[in-house]
């Protein structure tokens, strides 16, 4: 039982025995206490006061004496206003030290037959671009929660729904038909989904150019666009594509295994993989069943036009079509389809949707038309909303051809972690294959953590410089804290120190021994936090602030040198177990540390 449960399960029974009245233990309120008071728990008393019908400051003192007395781990305690600061014994973080050395998977709860089973859905992308900026952001924040979740002991599948077909996909293969004079990614050495992106770039700027063309000879705005050769080229190919026409069906494959290909090396080299793949193509058909089942059951309309639609204005929605007026679907037809799918290939507890804010709409939609469909898990969808993310140079559009690939941005960051580790000579000795791994491993850890450790819902602007550095808030800090952590660990056993890793102590541990371990008892609680709030931002920052008061321990208590071998020993088991914790936290973060560096 942590020292928190202990403490408020006691205050209940403080509370019955000086005051004669019983109290939900939710009334206890516990904190950290500030570090410029003396304490590891603070209680605010105030709500007692009502209770006791005294001062504060006598209620924290006759709650204080019932717990000193009382409760072995309570060595004493201090009054501040109507704070009741107590001083847990150093036995009791002594206790906990060697439970956590003893526990191989400290902080993590396994999961069991009776747990329940989380989907977690992230990437999402289209066929018709390769990965960008954006994407890396959705990739990590899905891994890195399925991480957590599966942390905190539930069964997790992790799905990709591939966008694979649509207006936009069309435009890519009008443009490659067009103007792509046989380019493949064999003849032209280019990656498969830059090469057919670079395709959907293409198709903007001839759009554009007749547009402007069809303006100057007397066309409104509007009329241009809906009447220009390409737009009406890539809608008559959406049509075939429907129609299962063979000609457009082989270049839709073609393509598209390009893309697939591509997706493949970026999605290795991020680290991020899923458990299943569903794909549009096939899914958008159950969709259109659905709708035309709630059509039929007047749960949806259908205009004039043959539009089928479903009014929401009894939600305090709008309107939303679910099919067009030639038959073709849209988003939502296809994730209704999805959503059912998944649901009879797997026996879930809980949807997770890991999509950027810009989706907010969609998804709260997508969980009425559910509801309205008769599906019971439509209430039960959870929309992992996360904010954009930008580089210094500003925002990013796919068919202007600005954005920044992942592949290219994870080259570069590469470039910039050789060139900040050389500078430093961080990895002098090291071989050339053993220093390629090393700035590999330092670079996506400084890309995963400067993207992680950020709350997901802000938007957020990203700086590959300053995630490479090795001082402060950033992954390169923290790997290098857990390779010093190793390598002192190495020189005590070149030195023929021998570990005791049960801990036993005759004299007081230090202060800064007592607050590294106080910090490690709560990583479990960390964890727990993470997962029910869905933010692997809380396990980055908890492990910054582990790493920073571990380097400041370091810089200010000697390990090595340390004469008194009871001391050194405690000092070596708390560096060895702040390392396990480091380890444990990165890789929920996706995040791999290096032994040296």
């Amino acid at each position: 039982m942590s020292i928190e449960l202990i403490i408020r399960e006691q205050i209940v029974e403080a509370i019955e025995k000086c005051y004669q009245q019983k109290i939900e233990p939710s009334l206890v309120q516990l904190q950290n206490t500030r570090k410029e008071f003396d304490g590891d728990i603070t209680i605010v008393v105030f709500p007692f006061v009502r209770i006791s019908k005294k001062s504060p400051e006598q209620t924290a003192s006759e709650i204080g004496d019932y717990l000193q007395q009382n409760v072995t781990e309570v060595s004493s305690y201090n009054v501040v206003k109507g704070f009741l600061n107590l001083v847990i014994s150093a036995d009791y973080w002594i206790s906990i030290l060697n439970s956590v050395t003893s526990s191989e998977k400290y902080g993590i709860t396994e999961a069991t037959e009776s747990s329940k089973l989380v989907m977690v859905e992230y990437s999402s992308p289209n066929t018709n671009k390769p990965l960008h900026l954006g994407h890396i952001r959705n990739n990590l924040l899905g891994f890195s929660l399925g991480e957590i979740l599966k942390a905190n002991g539930n069964k997790v599948v992790k799905t990709n729904i591939v966008n694979d077909r649509g207006i936009h996909i069309c435009k890519s293969m009008y443009a490659w038909k067009m103007w792509g004079n046989g380019q493949t990614p064999e003849n032209t050495g280019i990656k498969g989904d830059h090469l057919v992106g670079k395709y959907y770039v293409k198709f903007d700027q001839e759009y554009k150019q007749e547009i402007a063309t069809l303006i100057e000879q007397g066309e409104t705005k509007e009329n241009a666009e809906q009447n220009a050769p390409s737009m009406q080229g890539a809608r008559e190919m959406l049509l075939k594509w429907e129609a299962k026409d063979p000609e457009t069906i082989q270049l839709w494959e073609t393509m598209n295994s390009w893309v697939y290909a591509g997706f493949d090396v970026t999605y290795k080299e991020l680290g991020v993989d899923f458990d299943k793949i569903y794909y549009e193509s096939e899914t958008y058909l159950y969709g259109k069943d659905e709708v035309l089942r709630g059509l039929a059951e007047g749960v949806f309309y259908q205009k004039e036009d043959s539009s089928i639609w479903a009014d929401l204005t009894a939600e305090g929605l709008d309107q939303k079509i679910l099919l067009r007026s030639d038959g073709t679907s849209v988003y939502m037809t296809q994730d209704i389809g999805t959503a059912k799918e998944r649901y009879q290939d797997y026996p879930i507890d809980k949807m997770i949707y890991v999509v950027g804010n810009e989706q907010n709409y969609h998804f709260q939609v997508l969980s009425i038309l559910l509801d309205k469909l008769g599906f019971e898990f439509g209430k039960g969808l959870h929309h992992f909303s996360y904010g954009m993310v930008e580089l210094p140079q500003g925002k990013m559009k796919s068919r202007e051809g600005t954005v920044v690939d992942a592949d290219d941005l994870v080259a570069g960051m590469i470039e910039v972690s050789k060139k900040t580790s050389e500078e430093l000579g961080k990895l002098e000795g090291y071989t050339p294959e053993q220093a390629a791994e090393t700035y590999r491993m330092i670079a996506l850890g400084a890309l995963k953590y400067f993207i992680l450790k950020v709350d997901p819902k802000k938007n957020m602007l990203f700086n590959p410089e300053e995630s490479i550095d090795f001082n402060g808030n950033t992954g390169p800090f923290i790997q290098y804290t857990y390779a010093r952590i190793r390598s002192i660990l190495r020189k005590a056993a070149d030195r023929k120190i021998e570990l005791n890793h049960t801990v036993v102590m005759n004299s007081v541990p230090g202060t800064k021994e007592l607050q590294l371990i106080k910090l490690v008892s709560q990583f479990p609680v960390a964890v727990k936090e993470a997962g029910e709030s869905y933010s692997p931002a809380l396990i980055a920052n908890y492990v910054y602030e582990l790493v920073k008061e571990f380097n400041q321990f370091y810089h200010e208590a000697p390990i090595l040198i340390e004469e008194n071998e009871e001391i050194r020993n405690l000092r070596l088991v708390i560096a060895e177990n702040v390392g396990k914790v480091i380890k444990t936290g990165m890789k929920l973060l996706g995040i791999d540390v290096p032994e040296r560096m």
